[in-house]
């Protein structure tokens, strides 16, 4: 398992849309989101992999703890969290 700490996790449908997000990168088959500790829990050890994952989070406007979080970041993750809380209540 490998945990990446990220910005801008606000609630569930965020949590909900970073699980389906990084579900969608090969390599990677389980994710585990924490709201309390805004920590990111994917099955893989693979650098490729976990580089992916995170490239993938900051495109969603969730970036790794210590990269710059931009206004562009924080749009993304505003409509990322939206869109998350709509699936999730389907």
């Amino acid at each position: 398992m490998t945990t990446i700490e990220i910005l801008n996790l606000k609630c569930g449908g965020c949590a909900n849309t970073v699980k389906k997000g990084i579900l969608t990168i090969e390599g990677i088959h389980e994710v585990s989101v924490d709201l309390s500790t805004s920590e990111v829990s994917i099955d893989s050890t693979d650098e490729s992999v976990i580089q992916m994952a995170k490239e993938k989070l900051s495109g969603m406007g969730y970036p790794e703890v210590g990269y710059t979080n931009t206004v562009l970041h924080k749009a993304k993750s505003f409509v990322s969290c939206a869109t998350g809380r709509m699936t999730s209540e389907k």
